[in-house]
């Protein structure tokens, strides 16, 4: 029977695959290791790596945490108050050169732990992957997307098309009525269905976390060596700050890791280092800005 102890051993040992893979498509950079502790159960390991020759700030952070669910948490779960257990891997990458996307991952599970005999337990599996270019490439996009519908479909036919519409919808910038970037897949609470069991689903889980190293380092492979101008640089500065208006308005990783009292150092190594905000700021007509700014809404069809 598939345990959580099992699940948890599992993205622990991502984590470090993950980070072998980066340091040496950087060349340079090597993350330093952090382990924490939660006082009110569980911990981490956040790795982080600054200023690379390719990577300006990423961070890969393990977490695996436990305790009672905030009741805001539970309202919004539509759970009754319970222990809870959550264990994942998520990974957000800002590169040195704007012509390399930004890219982020979350694989977690989530299960509660009823509190009298007769309470039934839960669990679920969620997560996905998205790319942020600054400056939308059509090759990189399909090559992106092929990719993650390549993994789908070992799977399931619906996921790919399922999970790639709710990632359109997640990574959505409601306030500025654009899309992060390219989208990916995104999907949530994952259980047991017809169709699928707690094992296949974690064996989803696994084929869509041990996708991302070989599709990133490829991207950073064709692109961090393009020369960059100060304009270029510019927009990458104005493209992280939407990065940043969607993670810590909308994203409920952040919300969940703060409800929780996790580690803020940890929640918010997603944000750049760098980012800028121009007022009014309107990319030229027939710019690549402006071409990259127009191809960011929902419903493309990469793959």
């Amino acid at each position: 029977m598939l345990c959580k102890e099992e699940i948890s051993d599992w993205l622990k040992a991502l984590q470090g695959r993950i980070c072998l893979a980066l340091e040496q498509a950087d060349g340079a950079g090597k993350f330093s290791i952090e382990e924490w502790e939660r006082s009110e159960g569980g911990g981490g390991i956040t790795r982080i790596l600054q200023n690379g020759k390719v990577i300006e700030k990423g961070g890969v952070n393990f977490s695996a945490v436990s305790g009672k669910l905030p009741e805001n948490i539970s309202n919004a779960l539509q759970l009754p108050p319970s222990d809870f257990f959550a264990t994942g891997v998520s990974i957000v990458i800002h590169p040195h050169n704007p012509h390399v996307p930004i890219i982020h991952m979350n694989v977690r599970y989530f299960e509660t732990m009823p509190n009298t005999i007769n309470d039934k337990p839960s669990y679920w599996f969620g997560g996905g992957i998205d790319l942020t270019p600054h400056y939308i490439v059509n090759d990189d996009a399909r090559f992106f997307h092929m990719a993650l519908k390549t993994t789908c479909d070992k799977f399931d036919a619906d996921y790919y098309p399922k999970f790639k519409k709710w990632a359109d919808d997640y990574f959505f910038i409601t306030h500025r009525n654009e899309t992060r970037g390219v989208g990916g897949i995104f999907f949530d609470r994952l259980s047991d269905s017809e169709k699928h069991t707690k094992e296949s689903r974690f064996e989803f889980l696994k084929a869509v976390g041990e996708t991302f190293a070989p599709v990133y380092t490829e991207l950073i492979k064709h692109n961090h060596k393009k020369p960059f101008t100060e304009k270029e640089k510019q927009w990458q500065l104005i493209r992280r700050g939407r990065y940043v208006e969607f993670n810590l308005v909308y994203d409920k990783g952040t919300k969940f890791g703060l409800d929780t009292n996790g580690r803020i150092e940890s929640i918010l190594m997603s944000l750049p280092a760098l980012a800028s905000w121009q007022y009014n700021h309107t990319p030229e007509p027939g710019s690549a800005e402006e071409k990259t700014t127009s191809l960011l809404k929902k419903g493309v069809e990469w793959a």
